[in-house]
Formats: structure tokens, sequence, C-alpha cells
């Protein structure tokens, strides 16, 4: 049941037409469940006999759940149980501990399943690659597993506000990439979706798991505190497609990476250098993120344009790239850190009024710091 006190006024629907609008799509099941959220919900008894590492998924996919909001009021948004599943193989839930979690479902088809437990084993400050919780078989087919790891969000949402906030970012996934690659693995998929963060510390009250930019109620939006002002952790993730290779073997390979498709020379017939691909890959990140996004990255375009050369092998490696990062971000001065990034949409008189209430912002929280 809804706590109706918890309810903000919008809550309650006063208009009888609407409220018939609202049961008919109910009736006609525009809130019912999709058909991988029935999947999930029909595997929710393998999460559950896990013993001490047993898993809950959210009240919507109960066996014999029903909508909270029929027969009431109660507009459907408001509702948790009406916020459904966005993704196919992933869900999140909560741990015996209350931690949150995200489940994932996959074919082992390739090396995903030994990559991610060898890289789980290492402890190094530049492994930035997302830890394994719990793996297990689907007792309802051998080729398929459930793999447990701490629930992530996206790494661009919340947006960047200042230059300090990119250089963190950039740091971490040169370092996570020269650490693959010290370790004879290549991610062969790195992209926009396979770089998350862990934002437990701008969102310290928590945030709903589906609807991430709302309270854990999916009630009320959130406003997140700053990126600059905390340690925040970015990780790769998805090995699905990686390879780890032998000591000493050639890191030539055949075949499409997965959303990399400007790398230039990925093929299906002539062998291109994985690391290399990994390199150009992470530098268009870098290229559509942050170099076209905002005036105030051009620093870095010396290092994105190295990565991104067309020649493969005129692009540095990974552990090249971290030196030279570090010798670009020396160039620096270190108030810059707390520059307000700009947008390269932004005209003129806009972007001299964001600089004037960003510094205003700035310090009136250097004055409530002080004070505190």
């Amino acid at each position: 049941m809804v706590d109706r006190s918890k309810l903000p006024r919008d809550a309650f629907i006063t208009n009888p037409k609407v409220q018939q609008g609202y049961d008919e799509m109910t009736r006609k099941g525009s809130y019912k469940l999709t058909e991988f959220e029935r999947e999930w919900r029909d595997k929710q008894p393998h999460l559950l006999v896990r013993g001490y590492w047993s898993y809950t998924l959210r009240p919507r996919y109960a066996r014999n759940w029903q909508p909270s909001w029929a027969g009431t009021n109660i507009d459907p948004f408001y509702c948790e149980d009406s916020i459904n599943l966005e993704t196919m193989c992933v869900i999140d839930a909560k741990s015996p501990r209350g931690d949150l979690v995200a489940i994932k479902h996959f074919a082992n088809k390739g090396q995903e399943i030994e990559i991610a437990q060898f890289l789980t084993s290492i402890k190094h400050p530049h492994n930035h690659c997302v830890p394994v919780i719990d793996l297990f078989p689907d007792p309802d087919d051998a080729n398929w597993f459930f793999i447990v790891m701490p629930y992530l969000r996206p790494f661009n949402d919340p947006e960047f506000e200042l230059i300090g906030e990119v250089v963190e970012f950039i740091r971490q996934a040169l370092e996570g990439l020269a650490f693959l690659h010290s370790h004879s693995i290549a991610h062969r998929d790195i992209s926009i979706l396979n770089i998350m963060m862990d934002g437990r510390p701008l969102y310290p009250q928590g945030h709903h798991p589906a609807r991430i930019d709302y309270s854990t109620d999916g009630i009320n939006v959130l406003t997140p505190l700053r990126r600059i002002d905390h340690r925040i952790g970015y990780f790769y993730i998805d090995f699905g497609l990686s390879v780890r290779f032998s000591p000493g073997a050639s890191p030539l390979v055949l075949g499409y990476i997965g959303r990399g498709s400007e790398v230039p020379e990925i093929s299906a017939t002539v062998p291109w250098d994985a690391y290399k691909g990994d390199v150009c890959a992470l530098g268009n990140l870098f290229n559509k993120e942050f170099l076209q996004k905002y005036r105030d990255t051009d620093f870095i375009k010396p290092l994105v344009d190295c990565m991104r050369q067309r020649e493969p092998q005129s692009r540095p490696a990974a552990n090249e790239l971290v030196t030279m990062f570090q010798q670009l971000c020396k160039l620096e001065s270190p108030s810059k850190l707390r520059w307000r990034l700009s947008p390269r949409t932004e005209s003129i008189p806009e972007r001299l009024l964001m600089d004037v209430v960003t510094a205003a912002r700035d310090g009136i929280r250097d004055i409530q710091r002080f004070v505190s």
C-alpha cells in the first residue's frame, strides 16, 4: 500500500475525467510488466535461494503484484511500483544488508566470467573495473549465469560542472585502461554506456535505481552534491566482448567491436590491434563528451588527437597516455580545476552571467564551510 501521508498534494487526482483515464489505462495494461520484466519476475525465486547472498527485487516483480494505485485516486506516477525497467538483461536488487546491487543475466559465450573474476581478484588503486560480488548459474539453463555487481549510474549523469571533475574522470579512465592492458586484457567495447560511476557520494540519501534523478521512493526530484567536493569512483563495465591474451601473444583480433564503430581499422577479415582500438574508442569518448561540448577543455586536445590518429601504430600505449595526461595537467593552473565548464552552445552574455552566478555560489559555499 502507498503511504498517503508522504505524498504531495499533486499526487491526488481530483478531476473525475482524469481519474477515469488513468483507470482505463491501468485496465488496458499500460502499466503491466513488459516481456523482459516478466522474465525477471519468474527468475526471482532463483535469486532468493542464495542463502546469505539472497537478492530481493522491487515490489513490482512480486509473483502476485497488483498496481498499488488501483482503486484509489492516486496518480500512478507517485507510486513506486509503476516504475518499469528499461534494460533487458540488468536489473536492480537489494542485498540482505540492504545494499543496492545490479544483477546481469547473460549467456557465457566468451571470456566474460574469467575476466571479471580475474579483475576482481586484483587489489590495485588503478583497477577501475567493476568488481564481482557474486556469480551463479541459472538453474533453468546451464549456459546462462547471474553476475552481481555494485549498482552504478551513468558517468555523465548528473552533468559535469567544473574542469576538475573532467580531469578526475579522464585520469581514472586512462589509469583503468592502462591497468587492463598491463594484464593483457583488451576491453573492445569502450563507450559512453560502458563506463559508469558510483554516485552514492552525490546522493547521500540514495536515489531510485530506475528513476535515477528522484528519491528512493520515486517521488521527489533530487539535487545532487557536486563531484568536485567528493571522491567519485568511475568503473569499466561489461567484459562480454573483452579478450584476455596469453602472455606474449599477439593483440591482433578479428571482428567488429560493440559500440566503437568509429574506430577506423576494425574489420571482420583484416586483423587489427585490440589495444590500439581501445585507445581510439576512449579518445572518441573524450572528444564527444568534453572537447565537442565545452570550451574550457581544449587543454586535453593534444591527448585526444593522438588517441584518435587514423594510423593505429601512431597511437600511444595506454600507460604512455597516463604520463602524457599528467604532464598536460601540470601545465594548467591548479585554480583552473574549479572553473565552470562553459558549453560551446552558450552565447557570450549567457557565459558571463553563468560565470558570475557560479562565482557567487562558490563564494557562499566557502563562507558556509568556514563558518561550520
